[in-house]
């Protein structure tokens, strides 16, 4: 428990504040501390009676976003004001305006950008939060530094996420995996970007963190060794070379390492590329190519590559700036290394990004895929699309990891997302060539709009002025920008018929004697998973939907009158969740969202990831009233905690209930005689089991089964599993998340 003591925390404040100037001055540069001292004297004011969850005092917060600006992503004094001042507009008295007349118009812009949208639970705004990120992101037209300083308060608010309470650490840690994370690594941020994972995966999964942690520690020393001696000979070779060094080793980092037990279903025993080493190299930049091949080659004169993990980042950097050549080696034991080789100023952009990137860009003075992708930002923010959500998730596209780099047929390099198509690439070019592209032409063969790229394919766009967008079209993307110009192009098709269609179903209404009124229209809107009246009507003038549609929507409905049932996302018609569980959730719902709500509450539990007793749940308040239970740990669970944090409620299961609950597992192995009837006696007679059903594929000896069963709770499957993993024949078993998935 924190202790008030006011003296220490005026010399801790000040021994704070001197260590963010040392950090600040480390360049050597003569530094005039004015602005900063003056930014810091009126945090200190606006914050003095104000303290954070833990008991300290709230000063810490901001001094500790200055330090990180000024020490992990180096920006210089006016980001360093801005983050001392980041919240006294939101939590405070003062005023843009008592900012700007101290300041200046440049930080108060920068201020405005970084101050929250008050949140809200109405009808007019879906999501605080989307508004909130949407807000931060329009300040990239006008200043990146806003987005540098937010991750910096967002990697602070992360390291001290332990004094909040449980519902505000899944929804910030959700926030944090969903979204920063992924611009972290757009923007370049790689340490920051791990950081972030990391610590999300603190909050979200505090088991598997653990476990991956401990792992990491108890094999620390062993991998020290090793290490040591992988290196010793690289290390020697690259100084009889004459090449200035500096070399390092470390293990991946708590998330990467769990990302691969995850998707490739393996323990943490069987990560193979837990290692990388790095090497830095101390050049000038006409010599770093030179210098970086050279150093491979001293590598691979001592350990054999493996074949196609060679990238090279610096012949063609990555999109956000990156720079480096990595290879995967064997070294000694029969382990697998990765070597990261890059000069002293590649590791400073790749470090801190985009800071760095643009410290060095006039000796290189050809636009960045950085400079590109914030172009690309600038043309999404000039869409005419006004949803905030519709914006985040076009947004968040541009996020993507993994890249692919393509011609014109003039040779013109073009980046892409990995699993671009022609029709993106198409749009990549110009919104009318995509929406008049017909086909293409790649490597010279003609292929159809939705072929996927492949690096270092040459394009060429096929169009006709008769050609116009379709709905089926979306499904042909995956670039914001594409999906951006389908959308309008589609919006504007459907206002055309829309007034025809309306008139139909007019009609149809009149013909059946109901009244077509705003919430019969809704409900046929859900029967038919249709999102908006419009594309009702234009589905309605399209012939795609009429009277018979009609006519069986009132069927399906009515045992309990007209309308009286709504069609829910999931399609599951009867919750089955626990009394106990029910009253938990509705006892935590905010009393704005209770007064929103009318009548009781229904409970569903969620296809994408199926919960059991056991499992760590969350519920979310849907838009009609409905409750949805989710795993914290589920990807769904994640957007809508990233998104609708005001609308989530941290609960538990009650005590084990007298109910069992669909659950799988899928197993693989090798194939013996009896071991399907070694499972079936585990799962009925050991552990008095209920099989739903058992599908098992084989090829060879090697095989995969599922199997659907009826549990009480994961402490069930929790045994099952175990016992499973005794059984000859059984290398690994898992748990179905998405039942849905699996076909029966």
């Amino acid at each position: 428990m924190y202790v008030i003591n006011a003296e220490q925390e005026r010399r801790e404040i000040l021994k704070r504040y001197r260590e963010l100037l040392n950090i600040w001055n480390k360049g050597g540069e003569e530094r005039s501390h004015r602005m900063v001292r003056k930014a810091f004297n009126l945090a200190v004011t606006a914050h003095k009676d104000m303290r954070r969850k833990s008991g300290e005092p709230y000063i810490y917060h901001p001094i500790e976003v200055a330090r990180i600006v000024a020490g992990e992503i180096g920006l210089g004094e006016t980001s360093i004001v801005c983050a001392l001042l980041h919240d006294v507009v939101e939590d405070t008295n003062y005023t843009l305006d008592d900012i700007r007349q101290m300041f200046g118009d440049k930080v108060a812009r920068i201020i405005d950008g970084l101050t929250k949208i008050k949140e809200q639970l109405d009808n007019t705004t879906a999501s605080a939060q989307a508004e909130n990120f949407r807000k931060m992101i329009l300040t990239l037209s006008d200043d990146v530094r806003v987005i540098l300083i937010k991750m910096a308060d967002r990697l602070h608010n992360m390291r001290t996420l332990d004094a909040m309470p449980t519902e505000k650490q899944l929804k910030i840690a959700s926030e944090t995996i969903y979204f920063f994370a992924p611009l972290a690594h757009r923007l370049g941020l790689y340490a920051i970007k791990s950081q972030l994972e990391d610590l999300a995966l603190k909050y979200t999964e505090p088991e598997v963190y653990t476990f991956i942690s401990k792992k990491l520690e108890e094999t620390a020393t062993t991998r020290s060794k090793f290490i040591a001696k992988f290196i010793y000979p690289i290390k020697k070779a690259l100084s009889e070379n004459g090449l200035l060094f500096d070399i390092t080793g470390r293990e991946k980092s708590v998330y990467s390492i769990y990302n691969k037990m995850k998707n490739k279903q393996i323990p943490f025993e069987e990560v193979y590329d837990l290692l990388a080493v790095r090497i830095v190299i101390d050049t000038n930049f006409e010599n770093e190519k030179y210098q970086c091949w050279q150093a491979y080659s001293i590598v691979t004169d001592f350990y054999s590559p493996k074949q196609n993990r060679l990238r090279d980042w610096i012949s063609t950097p990555k999109a956000n700036g990156y720079e480096s050549l990595h290879t995967t080696v064997m070294g000694q034991d029969g382990q697998w290394v990765e070597i990261q080789i890059r000069t002293k100023r590649m590791n400073e952009i790749a470090e801190k990004g985009y800071a760095a990137h643009w410290k060095y860009k006039e000796k290189n003075s050809i636009e960045s895929g950085l400079d590109r992708w914030l172009n690309k930002i600038n043309e999404l923010l000039q869409s005419p699309d006004s949803n905030a959500l519709t914006f985040l998730d076009d947004f968040k596209l541009n996020l993507f990891a993994d890249e692919i780099i393509v011609f014109t047929p003039k040779g013109q390099e073009k980046t892409l997302p990995s699993g671009s198509t022609a029709l993106d690439f198409a749009y990549n070019i110009h919104s009318e060539i995509g929406n008049h592209c017909i086909g293409a032409k790649v490597n010279h063969k003609l292929v159809p709009l939705n072929h996927p790229l492949k690096s270092g394919d040459q394009i060429e766009v096929i169009t006709s002025k008769k050609q116009a967008p379709r709905d089926e079209w979306i499904d042909f993307v995956v670039t914001a920008r594409a999906k951006s110009f389908i959308k309008e192009a589609l919006k504007e098709q459907r206002k055309i018929y829309a007034e025809e269609g309306k008139a139909m179903l007019e009609g149809y209404f009149k013909e059946l004697k109901l009244e077509m009124n705003k919430t019969n229209l809704l409900k046929f809107q859900e029967c038919n998973k249709v999102s908006s009246p419009i594309d009702l009507y234009y589905k309605v003038a399209q012939g795609h939907l009429g009277i018979k549609e009609l006519k069986l929507c009132i069927q399906q409905h009515d045992k309990g009158g007209w309308f009286n049932i709504i069609t829910r996302p999931f399609g599951r018609s009867k919750p089955n969740i626990p009394p106990r569980l029910a009253d938990q959730v509705r006892d935590k719902l905010p009393d704005k969202m209770q007064k929103s709500v009318n009548g009781e509450v229904e409970y569903r539990i969620s296809d994408c990831c199926n919960p059991i007793p056991g499992d760590d749940v969350i519920g979310f308040m849907a838009q009609d009233g409905s409750m949805w239970i989710h795993r914290t740990n589920c990807s769904e669970a994640i957007q809508l905690m990233s998104k609708y944090g005001n609308r989530i409620v941290k609960t538990n299961w009650s005590n084990r209930e007298a109910v069992t609950y669909l659950s799988g597992i899928r197993l693989t192995g090798l194939d013996h005689l009896g071991l399907i009837n070694e499972i079936v006696k585990i799962i009925s007679e050991q552990m008095s089991l209920n099989i739903r059903s058992f599908h098992i594929d084989s090829t060879g000896e090697v095989y995969e089964a599922m199997i659907m069963l009826l549990v009480n709770d994961t402490g069930d499957l929790d045994r099952l599993m175990s016992e499973l993993k005794k059984v000859r024949g059984i290398s690994s078993v898992y748990r179905i998340s998405r039942l849905s998935d699996v076909s029966r």
